[in-house]
């Protein structure tokens, strides 16, 4: 017995280590196997990352895993990715890896995750056709025979798009398996398949991410390339279809022939065919009459022909009830069909002869023909009813933002061609009837206020609609609108903007009350212990709305700001509001405005072109933080201003201006002010600073001044204005946090020097003492809040140095030309003073030799300064003008 266990453990130690070493000695040549199998057979560039065998997955079988395989198209679709897989696993047979000189055969295969892109371009190309077409028989001295029993596909998405037919079929979260011997002339495989199917033809959305099941066995007969459907079941959305018939692949066409039919006629199958996710749990829902889908679509498929089709939807007399909701659904009637009875896809149409139901009293019916389906396809609709909206979500489970409310009742009819309506030819729209909407109320957090339409009337006249009667509140807004629709059906069947001139009125208007938010996604910001992602309110122009609106309003109420007889126009277009010919009191005065706001781009634009005339000037700057930045000295003064603005910069999301993108200029002319300078630090402390002269004899009046900004600068040109015989002149920059960077300069009169100099002046003819004035410069820096002022003493000395010289030079040139000369230099002889024209000037000494003539001079000019503003301010002499 030992021996024999001895022999089975080492029996068993080489087969583990048969199995442990297989995998490695059989790998690499598996790689160059399926490199060479995919490059033999296949016209496109073939890679993947790795090859793993495992004797273990599937013991006693073994298993190829590839990862990341990928099938890259050549020309007519050069680098299009055709195919790829996350995984692919081959199954065999553990003999198959000692075959030698035959192909290995393959019993099962799985792709995991994988993506299959199928296109078809406008030339009838197609991508898929990559097979290597070879004459000689196939060699089976290697490579891989695809003999398989099981086969099935994980978590995977297919996309088919035909650019000539206009079809987009996508294909996504499929599962789908396979069970028989695909080996086999004939053979029955059964498979189950779930996945969520979209279709779009011609940019109609027919299906949208509908879930489908389908359970079904078909009879395969790989000889005739027939393939029937034997005990099947499919579920559409929640819908049941039963339905048999067969394939035939011929060799220049398919052939179908296929029939269904709902397994029940209970109306809960008309509930199944909507979407689970707005149908709810349909199990418990009270139900009478009945809902039957059946039908069949048979016949040859090529380039010319599709199936022939008859497929019939029918109701009469249903009801349905939810029952966790009040109200009941009854006469429900529908007849429907979509039908084909030539084989050309043009001929494919749908009636909908009855669509009819009541809620309560209120009753709604509906007819509709589709033609052409496929070129240009033709409409022909009538709907005639009245419908309590509140009543919808009290029947049926709708999950709405808000709540529904209001009368609905519309009694028209329309005919159109989709052509026409593209092409934006409305005149072949025949349209007419009413429509009408009352008590209809809309609360939305892109709106800060609830809407409420008290009424809003259309009316349709071929292919333009009237709009008559709107009015509406808002928060503190009331309006009324008439004006009209260019293209109702081109906005509700096509990808066209709402086009429209319209006429409104306004007692009072507040813009607030329209800011439309959107909610803009911030990068995330992530932490160590988590990710997160916040969210900001980005006011946005609607991007489909083509209007213009030309408006009067009593009152508009804009932030803070209250315009009065408000009238001019508005346009809305590509994301951009344009204001034209706008008029409005404001500020006891009136402004004019020409502009537009665009948020069309990652960050809103603006531009303006602002004409304020006769506004008062502290209401103003006090109310407007645009001309508070522009002049925030101008809080200070009093009286009025009119200016022309041209502006133009970024916003914020709140539509606010970013400072410091601005860019424009400004002209602004004072009519008449007065200065208070204790209003403002800067005025405040030069007032102070300047013991000479009181700002609060400031003259303003007819005061003109130019400013242009950029890059966050506002720089005002040189402007000269007048403080009771002080000429003055100023000048500079200031960005918007404030900081300024100010030149004034004053031309002081020299009768302003003080009593000290009474005996001097007197010496002057009047002529020049009238004349006579001190350049004094003055700098202003820090900013508004904590100015900083800086006097240049050493200019002013030198200009009433030059003054005084230039002054006794003429004066005393009748007694020599060289009197001025000597007193400077000291030829005199005598006292170290001499004087000039009735002034006293040091004369130098031996001791003081080194002084020139010009320190001497800028000496006796600097003590006399010094009087002038160090001394007390004088009281306001009342007898000077």
């Amino acid at each position: 017995m030992k021996k024999i266990l001895k022999i089975a453990a080492i029996t068993l130690g080489v087969i583990l280590v048969l199995l442990f070493l297989t995998p490695i000695i059989f790998e690499s040549q598996l790689k160059g196997l399926v490199q060479k199998t995919m490059n033999d057979n296949l016209n496109a560039r073939v890679a993947f990352t790795d090859i793993d065998l495992s004797l273990f997955r599937n013991f006693p079988n073994a298993t190829l895993g590839i990862d990341d395989l990928s099938v890259i198209n050549e020309a007519p679709f050069e680098g299009d990715t055709l195919a790829y897989s996350e995984e692919v696993f081959l199954q065999m047979s553990l003999t198959e890896l000692f075959r030698s000189g035959e192909a290995m055969k393959v019993d099962a295969l799985t792709l995991n995750n994988t993506q299959l892109n199928i296109k078809v371009d406008s030339l009838g190309n197609n991508n898929y056709d990559i097979a290597i077409k070879d004459e000689t028989p196939a060699d089976t001295t290697g490579g891989f025979k695809f003999d398989m029993k099981h086969y099935e596909i994980n978590d995977s998405r297919v996309t088919y798009h035909d650019q000539g037919a206009g079809i987009k079929l996508i294909v996504e979260d499929l599962n789908h398996e396979g069970n028989g011997d695909l080996s086999a002339k004939t053979s029955t495989l059964s498979t189950f398949s779930t996945a969520l199917v979209s279709l779009m033809v011609d940019e109609v959305n027919y299906l949208n991410r509908n879930k489908v099941q389908l359970d079904a066995d078909f009879k395969m007969d790989l000889e005739q390339q027939r393939y029937t459907f034997l005990e099947n079941e499919a579920l559409v959305n929640q819908l049941p279809l039963t339905f048999d018939g067969y394939v035939q692949v011929n060799e220049d066409n398919n052939e179908v022939d296929i029939s269904f039919k709902t397994p029940t006629s209970s109306f809960k199958n008309f509930l199944a065919v909507i979407p689970e996710e707005y149908s709810k749990n349909i199990e418990e829902v009270e139900t009478s009459g009945d809902f039957i889908v059946n039908g069949f679509i048979r016949g040859i498929v090529d380039e010319t022909y599709i199936p022939k089709m008859d497929i019939k939807i029918r109701s009469d007399n249903a009801s349905f009830k939810y029952p966790d909701l009040p109200k009941k659904v009854e006469d429900i009637t529908i007849a429907a069909e979509v039908k084909n009875e030539t084989g050309l896809a043009d001929d494919t149409y749908v009636n909908i002869d009855t669509l009819n139901f009541r809620i309560d009293r209120d009753a709604f019916r509906a007819n509709a023909q589709l033609r052409d389906l496929t070129e240009n396809m033709l409409v022909n609709m009538a709907v005639n009813g009245t419908i309590n909206l509140a009543n919808l979500k009290q029947a049926y489970p709708l999950e709405l933002e808000q709540d529904l409310n209001g009368m609905l009742t519309a009694n028209m009819r329309a005919s159109f061609d989709m052509e026409s309506i593209e092409k934006e030819q409305y005149q072949n729209v025949n349209s007419n009837g009413t429509a009408s909407i009352t008590n209809f109320k809309y609360a939305s957090p892109e709106f800060p206020n609830e809407i409420a339409i008290a009424q809003a009337n259309m009316k349709f006249n071929s292919g333009n609609v009237t709009l008559e009667n709107f009015k509406a509140t808002s928060g503190k807004t009331d309006i009324t609108v008439n004006g009209n629709i260019q293209n109702l059906a081109g906005y509700l069947f096509t990808d066209q903007k709402l086009k429209g001139t319209f006429n409104a009125s306004s007692n009072t208007f507040s813009v607030n009350d329209f800011m439309m938010k959107k909610s803009k996604l911030e990068p995330e910001k992530t932490t160590a212990k988590k990710t997160t992602a916040a969210t900001e309110e980005a006011i946005k122009i609607p991007s489909f709305l083509d209007v213009a609106l030309n408006f009067t309003a009593d009152k508009v109420l804009y932030d803070n700001l209250t315009l009065t007889n408000a009238k001019g126009k508005l346009s809305i277009d590509n994301e951009t509001a344009t204001l034209s010919g706008v008029t409005a009191n404001l500020f006891n005065g009136n402004i004019a405005l020409n502009g537009n706001v665009s948020t069309g781009q990652t960050v809103p634009t603006f531009g303006m072109k602002l004409d304020l005339n006769s506004i008062d000037i502290a209401s103003a700057f006090r109310d407007m933080d645009l001309l508070r930045n522009l002049a925030p000295i101008a809080e200070a003064l009093t009286g009025d201003l009119t200016t022309n603005i041209d502006l133009r910069g970024s916003l914020n999301d709140d539509l606010t201006p970013k400072l410091q993108t601005l860019a424009g200029n400004a002209l602004a002319e004072i009519l008449g002010a007065k200065v208070n300078p204790a209003q403002t630090p800067l005025l405040s402390k030069l007032d102070q600073t300047l013991n000479f002269i009181n700002l609060n004899d400031l003259n303003l009046k007819d005061l003109k001044t130019v400013l242009t900004f950029n890059n966050g600068q506002v720089k005002v040109q040189p402007f000269d204005f007048n403080i009771k015989g002080i000429k003055a002149s100023a000048s500079g920059t200031h960005s918007f946090d404030n900081n300024m960077n100010y030149t004034l300069a004053l031309a002081v009169p020299a009768k302003y020097l003080g009593n000290e100099l009474g005996g001097t002046l007197s010496k002057l003819n009047a002529t020049a003492q009238d004349s006579m004035t001190i350049a004094l410069p003055i700098g202003l820096s820090g900013t508004f809040s904590n100015p900083k002022i800086n006097l240049n003493m050493e200019q002013a000395v030198s200009d009433l140095t030059q003054k005084i010289i230039a002054s006794q030079t003429a004066k005393l040139q009748e007694k020599g030309k060289n009197v001025l000369t000597d007193i400077i230099t000291g030829k005199t002889g005598k006292d170290s003073t001499a004087k000039a024209g009735g002034i006293k000037i040091p004369i130098p000494t031996k001791k003081d030799s080194t002084k020139t003539g010009d320190d001497v001079v800028k000496e006796a000019a600097k003590n006399i300064l010094g009087g002038l503003l160090g001394g007390k301010k004088k009281q306001k002499d009342t007898t000077e003008q």
